[in-house]
């Protein structure tokens, strides 16, 4: 097969027979995002590189490995966007949406990401994201929001075995000192643990934490917990955030090791896991962003958002029967029987369509036989059938291809009985 007939490593494509599912998903997350009164934001899939440059981290694994990045004709260096929380937070500051009445500003977006990964089950290299962010508010009761929405949202869709995970990874008034009791201890381990960390150590000591090494994941065991390092400020947001969440029945476990993989993060940081996944279990992933829109040019507005992968949670409702696409079969098959019917057959089809009912014509020049087959193939309802006799007695013949009935109707009856059609749907 030559490369035009082939799919990119890493992409895949979205056939008919699963995009009902998608679509369904796509359908159940804008519902759920309404309740919590958020609206989509739909941002372009690249950028400038300069604002996931800043707003990402240069010292982060999706900056120093992944990205997407390439010259335009002018010269600029663009990034096919790697997440949406940088580009959706330089929509924020464009059009000024600090400016906006009601406050927080609290968006939504689904699409495309671009990452430069290997690919397994659920990760490609163009892969989709639901997101969420709210900007505006230092309040713990909106990161409480933000998890509660994340994870009702998949108790809705009717997962089970999930785990979600919360800490706080403190801000830059904690941190730094924090930083340097984690260098203490790992400098004395600089032979023992992996070529990453050793380069995360004096640049961004943190991630070593979140290392999937395992012999770096033993070293780390013992390390200094962020959550004993907290300043006042942020041990008091975090009791908060927990307090909140056990009042609203939504169970957790701290984890002190998780921290993300993005700079921008500051205090709450949370991760629900879906155990069947295997290894890479995490479904969605979020936290706080306090200084990323300082960051990214503007002035200092806290903000907190999460992203769950789309491909990852459908394989999690494949693994436990959940998630039935919509019903988007045609209903109405329009069968001519002669030539000359194929006219009035066409007018019949539209007038179903615009009556607002899914209707489908032969257009393969099929017989008889070949026209009932594709009917069956389909799963309509019913079928239509217009040949000589019904031209010449100015009727129709419907076939309900479900109970093997037919009925004649007279044309002059046929939009009530389109009428009646819409009434049992």
């Amino acid at each position: 097969m030559t490369l035009l007939a082939t799919v990119v490593r890493g992409t895949h494509d979205i056939l008919p027979a699963e995009i009902g599912r998608w679509q369904e998903l796509e359908s159940r997350i804008r519902k759920h995002c309404s309740l919590y009164g958020y609206k989509e934001i739909r941002t372009p899939i690249f950028e400038y590189t300069e604002l996931f440059l800043r707003g990402i981290g240069e010292t982060t694994d999706v900056v120093e490995k992944e990205m997407y990045t390439f010259e335009d004709r002018a010269g600029r260096s663009m990034t096919l966007r790697p997440e949406c929380t940088a580009s959706t937070v330089r929509s924020y500051l464009e059009h000024k949406m600090y400016g906006e009445p009601n406050q927080p500003t609290k968006l939504y977006y689904i699409g495309p990401m671009f990452r430069y990964d290997k690919p397994q089950a659920g990760r490609y290299r163009q892969f989709h994201q639901f997101g969420i962010e709210a900007i505006g508010s230092h309040h713990a009761a909106t990161d409480a929001e933000i998890i509660s929405l994340a994870y009702e949202f998949f108790v809705d869709l009717g997962l089970t075995d999930l785990n979600l995970y919360i800490n706080s990874v403190g801000c830059p008034s904690c941190r730094p000192n924090y930083q340097e009791k984690l260098k203490e201890f790992f400098v004395p381990h600089k032979e023992k643990i992996c070529k990453e960390c050793l380069s995360r150590l004096e640049r961004n000591p943190l991630r070593l934490l979140d290392c999937k090494n395992k012999n770096c994941q033993n070293i780390s065991v013992d390390a200094p917990k962020l959550l004993d390092h907290l300043c006042d400020e942020c041990n008091s947001h975090f009791d908060k955030v927990r307090s909140l969440l056990t009042a609203n029945q939504i169970s957790y476990t701290i984890n002190t090791r998780l921290v993300r993989g993005l700079d921008y993060y500051t205090k709450t940081a949370f991760e629900i896991q879906y155990a069947q996944l295997g290894a890479q279990s995490a479904i969605c992933g979020g936290g706080r962003y306090d200084g990323l829109i300082e960051e990214c040019g503007g002035d200092s507005i806290p903000g907190i958002g999460f992203a769950m992968g789309i491909e990852r949670i459908l394989i999690a409702l494949d693994q436990q029967n959940l998630l039935q696409e919509s019903d988007t079969n045609t209903k109405v098959f329009v069968m001519p029987l002669a030539e000359e019917a194929e006219s009035k057959c066409f007018e019949i089809l539209q007038k179903l369509r615009k009556s607002g009912i899914s209707a489908e014509m032969d257009l393969m020049s099929r017989g008889v036989k070949g026209q009932m087959k594709q009917a069956n193939r389909l799963g309509v309802h019913w079928a239509i059938l217009l040949g000589e006799d019904e031209l010449s007695q100015n009727t129709i013949t419907c076939k309900n291809m479900v109970q093997g009935e037919q009925c004649v109707v007279k044309m002059v009856d046929f939009e009530k009985w389109i009428e009646n059609l819409r009434e049992e749907e």
